[in-house]
């Protein structure tokens, strides 16, 4: 019988902790590698802010012409608050429609993609693809038989009758966007919400919701920029110069007398237009990527 051989020394501990953070070697990237994606994405911020920043420019610069022919100053800003009704008018108009839209956006594509992700019933795919198809029509063909369809309402010219129809054109994609949305949330979720006694609502309201807010901003967010930056339906739709939204007073302020432009007070117009937008979108970011971010791994 052989004697058993010599255990082997224990290997000395090494120094390198566990959780440390592997240095590069010569194989990882390099940060030469990513210049052409610092170059490509530096360009785009460019091409994209650049309107923005010269119309914030121009509107504050001399221009012949214009209310601030001489010097650094707010003239053509003046020029715009006196127009017709006056810009807080406009603003307001602008303010209602947009949350009209975004109300009612919200409510019915909770509900409606609520209602295609849970449950099943007859002609579900058919009445969703019905739904989608709206997309696929060019919206200004639209206009003029839902003009006739708001003067038998009653609607005709009126603040709530043009939410009514911003809000019909953001359903398709903001049902698709909640039904997505709904889906990636696990069914499990769900009924243990229903075995703790909630209803059916009281689960949606109290663990559904919640769970699907990067959604619901992502929706909301679409809602206000499209129908805050609307031109062809109230240019449409309204005819009275108190109900016009600011789009459109921007639209008719632009055209002086003899044909000549007021560029000064239409890139005040542009800016005051643009600011809302901007800060609403920085300040709900980190929401809208992430609602989209949910519905781009589930589709």
């Amino acid at each position: 019988m052989s004697a058993p051989a010599p255990a082997r020394p224990a290997p000395p501990p090494s120094s390198r902790r566990p959780d440390a953070v592997p240095s590069r070697g010569r194989g990882g990237p390099s940060p030469w590698s990513r210049t052409p994606t610092y170059v490509l994405t530096g360009g785009l911020v460019i091409i994209f802010l650049f309107p923005l920043i010269w119309a914030g420019v121009a509107s504050v610069s001399p221009q012949a012409g214009t209310a601030q022919s001489e010097g650094w100053g707010l003239g053509n800003y003046e020029t715009l608050v006196g127009y017709q009704a006056g810009v807080g008018r406009y603003l307001l108009n602008s303010t209602v429609v947009s949350g009209l839209v975004v109300v009612l956006t919200l409510g019915v594509s909770l509900l409606g993609g609520y209602a295609f992700a849970r449950f099943s019933f007859p002609g579900k795919d058919l009445l969703f693809l019905l739904v989608l198809a709206i997309l696929m029509v060019p919206y200004a063909t639209l206009l003029i038989p839902l003009y006739v369809l708001l003067a038998q309402l009653g609607l005709q010219n009126s603040l709530v009758g043009l939410a009514l129809v911003l809000t019909m054109f953001q359903l398709p994609f903001a049902t698709f966007m909640m039904r997505i949305s709904f889906e990636a949330i696990p069914a499990e979720l769900e009924e243990s919400a229903l075995v703790d006694g909630c209803s059916t609502f009281g689960a949606l309201r109290r663990v559904l919701v919640p769970a699907v807010k990067p959604g619901l901003v992502t929706v909301g967010l679409f809602a206000f920029l499209a129908a805050w930056n609307d031109f062809i339906t109230p240019l449409v739709l309204i005819t009275d110069s108190n109900l016009m939204p600011l789009p459109l007073a921007v639209a008719n302020m632009r055209q002086q007398v003899m044909g000549i432009v007021d560029y000064g007070a239409t890139q005040a117009g542009v800016t005051v237009l643009a600011l809302p937008c901007v800060l609403l979108f920085l300040a709900l970011q980190r929401h809208y990527v992430r609602g989209f971010m949910s519905g781009a791994l589930k589709g």
